[in-house]
């Protein structure tokens, strides 16, 4: 229904972006909402219905976009479990574990377990690579902001808000402290370390 919007960023949680486009704000729920930033720009979207709500997914890509698609095709995962998996903000690193079937990588993810990852394999094998080609990995280029304690709060409660346990976050969250990051650099770090355990 909806392909991309674009506008400006009003306000960014944890979970969502606001974007204003015409006067209205669009609640836009994304995998790092922080990873948009404040200027005019284009979210690429995914309009999902569900019984009790009408819900936008927004994501910097199409390829993120499209990916999210094809991970919510997968029985067992929704989109809460998608945006979790692409917040790592390197599709191409979900596209070749699923390639080359490493299902200890993919159940790293919050809420996916054996069963799902080897049916992530079984759906999505070969399916992914015609879309995404096999472009090198994103490179993680976060800049190196103020440091400041609310901008790792900021990172440690959106990893909340995408399913990760206090547990998980408190086993990160001290291997971050000290790093000069912004939020959005905080949480890719998390997200290497929380996919590195185990």
């Amino acid at each position: 229904m909806y392909d991309y919007i674009k506008g400006t960023v009003t306000r960014v949680t944890p979970e969502y972006l606001v974007v204003e486009q015409q006067g209205i704000g669009w609640q836009i729920f994304a995998p790092n909402p922080y990873s948009f930033g404040t200027e005019e720009l284009q979210v690429f979207l995914h309009h999902h219905v569900r019984e009790d709500a009408h819900l936008l997914f927004g994501f910097p890509t199409l390829e993120q976009r499209e990916l999210f698609r094809k991970l919510i095709s997968v029985s067992g995962i929704g989109p809460k479990g998608a945006l979790a998996i692409l917040a790592s903000g390197q599709p191409q690193h979900v596209i070749d574990a699923i390639e080359r079937e490493d299902e200890k990588f993919l159940v790293k993810f919050p809420g996916v377990g054996k069963k799902t990852a080897r049916q992530m394999i079984l759906d999505l094998k070969g399916k992914l690579t015609e879309f995404f080609g096999d472009s090198a990995p994103l490179e993680d280029t976060p800049s190196l902001l103020s440091g400041d304690e609310a901008e790792l709060e900021e990172a440690m409660l959106a990893l909340g808000a995408l399913g990760y346990s206090d547990r998980e976050i408190a086993k990160v969250k001290p291997q971050l402290k000290g790093l000069e990051l912004d939020t959005e650099g905080f949480m890719k770090k998390a997200l290497q370390l929380l996919l590195k355990q185990n």
